[in-house]
């Protein structure tokens, strides 16, 4: 039975951590993997979707990748995940292995505890979390219950704090991963990499690994087939949710930003980063047309980081609008940030 079993592995990770590059890099080296990707996108537009949708690799056709876009993946595991993910596993091209990408809020112990299910149980496994964590962001205090960590964080980062429900989230997501994906290691000095390397290895479970990359670029051999069967053992990993019946992302709210055509991507750029600078905005990304260009510009940012690519030409069947998402906790300057985004 266990052999006829699809694997499943659940990439977990805060926003901006490096998942989506992770899954990127993952698509176009699978080999002769065939892929499914169920991403939950966390607002009212899938940009993270389209951004896969750009690969436009044979192993992950653009009808292999799903978006559940109605909430967090955890809070509607029966309405909207099991559902898609039944109607995925009845397909007569069923695919040899699933990527789930959460989003940034995701608490993935609900998420795993659903592949108990016997409608699922029976036909999936969960291959493995993986914990997808921005090294230099964790380095700088970001949801680190070191204390001397926590005090590097800048006053106007409160919402950050180790105490917040953001760092529980974080904290859930470390407890249940039987991988850490330690990212961005690029942008790190070797000894702030092993420092941070030890650090997570203090908030992980034991046997759990930290492998370092950047830019997502990881071998699959080392991500995919590891067999955990978590779907066994997750009651018996921590979780500060633990005795709830779930949660509530009040917490958080985003929009929704056209900016039609730009001139200037550097522009652009720096209206996203001061977009970012406003008080309890956590993410801004997107896509844009770019006057003269044929091809569409990506834009993610979180933090003072802020990173722009072409992905892929438009097609002609698409309208050329740009739009852009602000994430934020509840009461964030909508309008601020609008008005920024808009120029």
């Amino acid at each position: 039975m266990a052999a006829n079993k699809i694997p499943v592995t659940v990439i977990t990770g805060f926003l901006g951590a490096g998942k989506t590059s992770l899954i990127r890099h993952l698509v176009t080296h699978a080999g002769e993997r065939r892929l499914a990707l169920l991403i939950n996108e966390f607002g009212e537009l899938g940009i993270d979707g389209e951004i896969l949708k750009a690969c436009g690799d044979e192993a992950c056709s653009e009808d292999d990748i799903i978006e559940l876009t109605n909430g967090c993946i955890c809070c509607t595991v029966a309405d909207d995940f099991l559902p898609t993910l039944n109607t995925l596993l009845d397909r007569i091209d069923r695919p040899d292995h699933i990527l789930i990408e959460t989003s940034g809020l995701a608490l993935p112990k609900p998420l795993v505890k659903a592949f108990q299910w016997p409608e699922v149980r029976s036909r999936t496994t969960v291959d493995s979390v993986i914990a997808v964590v921005d090294g230099p962001a964790f380095l700088a205090g970001l949801f680190a219950d070191d204390p001397g960590a926590v005090q590097l964080q800048r006053e106007a980062d409160e919402m950050l704090d180790h105490d917040s429900p953001l760092a529980e989230v974080f904290d859930d997501q470390l407890a249940c991963a039987d991988i850490v994906v330690l990212s961005k290691a690029d942008l790190m000095e070797p000894a702030s990499v092993e420092e941070t390397r030890a650090r997570l290895l203090t908030g992980a479970g034991a046997g759990v690994q930290v492998i370092v990359t950047d830019h997502g670029a990881l071998d699959p051999a080392l991500i995919l087939g590891l067999g955990a069967a978590v779907e066994d053992v997750i009651d018996g990993r921590w979780s500060h949710h633990d005795g709830l019946d779930g949660h509530d992302h009040d917490d958080f709210e985003s929009i929704v930003v056209g900016i039609g055509t730009i001139d200037d991507p550097a522009l652009l750029s720096q209206r996203a980063l001061d977009a970012l600078a406003i008080d309890g905005v956590l993410r801004v990304k997107g896509i844009a047309a770019v006057a003269n260009k044929d091809a569409r510009l990506v834009v993610q940012g979180v933090g003072s980081r802020l990173d722009h690519y072409y992905d892929r030409p438009w097609r002609t069947d698409e309208a050329r609008d740009g739009r852009l998402v602000v994430i934020g906790l509840t009461g964030f300057d909508r309008a601020r940030a609008e008005a920024i985004l808009k120029g």
